[in-house]
């Protein structure tokens, strides 16, 4: 339609929609809080348009009170995205573990920037699992909630990174201020250095409201122009010093600018990682040859070719970058899990094989456990390719056939027959690792 011709309404309805869809992206991206500045910001742009729509005079007009109708609604529609990424269940779990990360700094790590002691080894260890809990939270694929997981875990892994550092450099640093006129400046620099680097962690974990990011930056500039200004008199060793001072600065700084990098980079977004890209190829061809083994006629002309690959596969995997991200990690490790798994059913397939070909007599009990290993053979061969949540049906089938058989091995008496006993023992290490494996295939887990 010429828009000369385009009744007033119309054309004003026009120009609201198009304001509406260019916050779109920013909030379905939205991956902060109801209490957060920015979403206030968005939700005041949003109610002023539909307060804009709902000024406009449809005259009595049909079209005009339907184009309204239309542009209410799509106005509402981005009110409530707003509301429920900001609200959302999940959302929520990622706010509360963060929580935990703040109270665990407050307590161990923020009063020895204030003169007290630093208690690292129960940090690390409070740390590593608050980071595996957040790697296991699930986002359904939606972007606000993946960009909240990851700038949560940058933050933590921030934190962790820096006070790593800090540990590394406190044993060679120092140097004696005899050393040389400047090194009594550098000194003093550094201990405003460590200061900077508290502050940095207590603003990273958002657990200090007297200081901001861009006071910081200055002050940390400020210092770097310090150390440039000081005549070391060409000391190499002095101006070693400077410059690990200098890089300690630098370090500091590229996290004051760790979200914006993140966004502009798309970071969250890991199905567009090459190391996640590198590791998804690894698990193709793992189940390509997963296929080919379930559906040989004769599948032990397979076993060795198969057991080479699958062993270059876990090669391969520890080749992937995990770029300090724990959810990198996790999926690798999740990889290499399934991986061993096949490899693990193929060694117990030839075990099996070369049993058959066996004709001598052996323990009762013995026969037991293999007749048992015989039914975990067929029942692990289910479970890789399984491919289900833990409400399956088939899922609650396997978990009880697994169990079964550690009863069922429970209940073999090695009658004080080593052999046995190692048997009987390797035998239920194989059912529980199964059982954890079908745990791990069902638990729903994305990066």
């Amino acid at each position: 339609m010429d828009m000369g011709n385009q009744h007033p309404s119309l054309r004003r309805l026009q120009e609201i929609q198009k304001e509406v869809k260019s916050m779109e992206q920013q909030v379905t991206g939205f991956s902060g809080l109801p209490n957060d500045k920015s979403y206030k910001n968005l939700e005041r742009m949003l109610m002023k348009q539909l307060f804009e729509i709902d000024s406009v005079d449809t005259e009595g007009r049909g079209d005009v009170q339907q184009a309204r109708k239309r542009a209410a609604q799509e106005t509402e529609r981005l009110l409530k995205e707003l509301e429920q990424n900001a609200s959302h269940p999940h959302r929520m779990e990622i706010q509360n573990i963060f929580q935990e990360a703040q109270s665990l700094v407050e307590e161990k790590i923020v009063p020895f920037y204030s003169g007290g002691t630093c208690e690292t080894e129960e940090f690390e260890e409070g740390i590593q699992d608050i980071i595996l809990r957040l790697t296991h939270v699930k986002t359904g694929g939606k972007v606000s909630l993946r960009k909240a997981r990851y700038h949560t875990l940058a933050k933590i892994c921030a934190v962790q990174e820096i006070i790593e550092d800090c540990t590394k450099t406190q044993s060679s640093l120092p140097l004696p201020e005899d050393a040389h006129p400047s090194v009594a400046r550098i000194n003093a620099i550094m201990c405003e250095v460590n200061k900077a680097r508290g502050t940095l962690i207590a603003l990273l974990m958002g657990v200090s409201g007297d200081e901001t990011c861009r006071h910081l930056s200055c002050v940390l500039s400020g210092l770097t122009a310090a150390l440039d200004a000081l005549d070391v008199c060409g000391r190499t060793d002095i101006r070693n010093y400077r410059r690990e001072v200098v890089e300690d600065i630098n370090k500091l700084l590229k996290y004051l600018d760790l979200e914006e990098e993140a966004d502009a980079a798309r970071a969250f977004d890991l199905g567009q990682n090459h190391s996640i890209i590198e590791i998804e190829k690894v698990l193709t061809r793992m189940r390509e040859i997963k296929d080919e083994l379930l559906q040989a006629q004769s599948p032990p002309e397979l076993y060795l070719s198969s057991k080479t690959e699958l062993q270059g596969l876990i090669g391969q995997l520890d080749q992937v970058s995990l770029e300090r991200n724990p959810c990198i990690r996790e999926a690798r490790r999740r990889a290499v899990i399934a991986v061993q798994t096949l490899i693990t059913h193929v060694d117990l397939k030839e075990a099996l094989e070369k049993r058959r070909a066996f004709a001598g007599e052996e323990h009762p009990s013995h026969r037991a456990v293999w007749n048992i290993l015989g039914h975990l053979s067929e029942i692990l061969g289910e479970v890789l390719s399984f491919d289900g949540n833990r409400t399956d049906k088939n899922y609650i089938r396997l978990e009880e056939l697994l169990t079964k058989q550690l009863l069922a091995l429970d209940a073999v008496d090695p009658q004080g027959e080593e052999k046995c006993k190692a048997a009987r023992k390797q035998a239920v290490k194989l059912a529980q690792s199964i059982l954890s494996y079908l745990d791990l295939k069902s638990d729903e887990w994305e990066y």
